[in-house]
């Protein structure tokens, strides 16, 4: 940027300039600094747990179903694909429910993320509204993992792209991502990709 120069002055005028130009911009300098603000970018993998025991045939309540041995296995070769294709957080965070905390924690293992938390907010009927104010507190130009339910998952990557009647499906397994570009006056963002387990454990 060119900068602008004044006309030169008279020697006898030059010490009186220079204390009022040192008032004029100190100030100015000050507010410029104060009304800079950085945007809002933080990339969300929503990932949905894998393949649970039937209610029918597990005598367990609903919240303590585990994954089912194909499930188990399903979600590592999830987790080593997308550690081979260089996908990198650290941290991840799941609802308490079995079949959500079993499949973060295999993912946490393989993928060596250190950070896992259980969110209450994230259980079937858990509240949106409340896990927007938490993530709105995570550190900007960062990615995390979310582990939990449909059709919860579905309903919230259609809030924050703004279509909450979207046909969103999921799939046990299925990984999506979404960048959250603002907080207020509501949650915003862009769909970036939805991909099945099949597509996931193929590109590695």
């Amino acid at each position: 940027m060119t900068e602008l120069r004044r006309p030169k002055k008279q020697s006898g005028d030059l010490q009186e300039e220079k204390g009022v130009a040192r008032k004029k911009t100190t100030p100015t300098k000050h507010k410029l600094t104060q009304s800079k603000t950085l945007p809002t970018k933080i990339d969300v993998f929503i990932l949905r747990h894998g393949e649970a025991g039937n209610r029918m045939t597990v005598p367990e309540e609903d919240s303590e179903r585990p994954l089912t041995p194909a499930g188990r296995i399903e979600i590592q070769k999830i987790a080593k694909s997308l550690k081979t294709v260089g996908l990198q957080t650290d941290r991840i965070y799941t609802s308490p429910f079995r079949r959500a905390r079993e499949t973060a924690e295999i993912t946490a293992k393989i993928l060596k993320i250190p950070i896992l938390e259980e969110w209450d907010e994230l259980k079937p009927d858990g509240s949106k509204t409340a896990l927007y104010r938490k993530l709105a507190k995570v550190e900007q130009d960062s990615g995390l993992i979310l582990v939990g339910h449909e059709p919860y998952l579905s309903s919230m990557i259609g809030e924050i792209i703004g279509s909450k009647g979207a046909r969103i499906d999921l799939k046990k397994g299925g990984l999506g991502k979404v960048r959250i570009t603002s907080f207020t006056p509501q949650v915003s963002g862009e769909l970036r990709w939805l991909l099945t387990p099949k597509i996931i454990t193929g590109m590695s």
